[in-house]
């Protein structure tokens, strides 16, 4: 007879979030036994966390975390990066050496911000600017990768089980308004330390339970205009298109969760006459930017967090509310467990979008900071 935990369970993979509507900053400590209490959702091919709101002395500078194969991939990444920014300052990314993280990669911050005669030469935007020299770095520094770009928040991640990863990473010693986590569970892809999530670009992380049925289609969508899809992993392309749909496009989340997770035709025909017209626009705009298959996101944003299911709520997805606290993660004891008392506790329906952003007075006082 099998006994409990001698089975996966098939839906595998475990994400978890936690946001403060007020903008208060907590410690990365609630997140790491959030994402511990589904161990065995994953199998311990990668675990990795994003956090915002923790660089305020930096916040108006690009983070860049990267993985170095060696010392020669190192030397050539900075040059490139002399190059091209301002660096404000750099150092190795704290860790602690634990039994379970094995065969870790040089891990190194950079905080930068463009040169101004490259960004002139450029005619690009900042952003524009920084994802190009990512995407750069990416794909033509053999050993290099720059796994985190965003400005006020990072990405951590490895190879491990996540509660693991977070203890490594010195994920306690850390404070922000929001916290992503992710347990993952590979079952066709390799599992290597640029493979786990979250998957980031700029500001936008993706952490994500499933599988990507349209992958294919969606990686030749987006790399159309100028992305590069090379981490082999199917995730990677969301964050993609959330970046071109947002950043490029100017689209509301609410809207790129109607593209990611599009309504049915039928259900499209049964809205009102001005909501079944926009509705029309984005499925068939951008058709190659719809994404099926099983899944349950979570994108982290500047100021902001949203939950998305598929169309028919194939992966699992469980809301939390206490005060100004929003709890999202695939299983309740995972909320349950870092905060017992909830105001309110449910399950969205399969393509609806739960957004939360931070209160207007968290808004200004993040903008004010110095």
């Amino acid at each position: 007879m099998l006994k409990e935990g001698q089975v996966r369970i098939p839906s595998g993979c475990a994400i978890s979030g936690i946001f403060c509507k007020s903008g208060k900053r907590m410690s990365g400590e609630a997140i790491i036994e959030s994402i511990r209490i589904m161990h065995d959702r994953s199998n311990g091919l990668g675990g990795g966390f994003a956090a915002y709101g923790i660089y305020p002395e930096y916040k108006d500078y690009y983070a860049f975390h990267v993985f170095y194969d060696n010392h020669e991939a190192k030397k050539d990444c900075e040059a490139f990066l002399e190059r091209h920014f301002d660096i404000i300052n750099l150092s190795k990314i704290p860790t602690r050496k634990i039994p379970q993280i094995t065969d870790e990669p040089l891990i190194w911050r950079y905080f930068v911000t463009p040169l101004h005669t490259k960004l002139a030469e450029s005619q690009l935007d900042e952003d524009e600017f920084v994802v190009k020299c990512v995407f750069r770095v990416n794909t033509e520094i053999n050993g290099a990768y720059v796994f985190s770009s965003g400005k006020d928040m990072g990405v951590f991640k490895a190879v491990g089980f996540p509660e693991d990863v977070g203890r490594f990473y010195r994920l306690e010693e850390y404070e922000g308004y929001c916290f992503t986590a992710h347990g993952r569970y590979p079952t066709n892809t390799p599992g290597w330390w640029g493979g786990a999530h979250p998957f980031a670009l700029l500001d936008c992380s993706v952490v994500h339970n499933g599988e990507i049925s349209s992958y294919d289609a969606n990686r030749r969508a987006i790399e159309m205009y100028g992305y590069k899809c090379t981490l082999q992993t199917d995730t990677e392309v969301i964050a993609y298109i959330y970046d071109y749909l947002k950043r490029k496009i100017g689209l509301t989340e609410l809207e790129i969760a109607s593209v990611i997770a599009a309504p049915f035709w039928q259900t499209i025909e049964r809205m009102p006459k001005e909501q079944r017209q926009r509705a029309e626009y984005l499925r068939n705009v951008f058709a190659g930017q719809l994404i099926t298959g099983p899944f349950s996101i979570l994108v982290g944003f500047d100021g902001g967090l949203m939950a998305l299911n598929d169309r028919l709520k194939l992966r699992s997805m469980v809301i939390g509310e206490k005060d100004d606290m929003v709890y999202m993660a695939s299983e309740e004891c995972a909320i349950r467990i870092i905060q017992p008392e909830l105001d309110r506790v449910w399950s969205p329906r399969g393509g609806e979008a739960v957004i939360v952003t931070l209160d207007e007075a968290a808004k200004a006082a993040y903008q004010s900071r110095a």
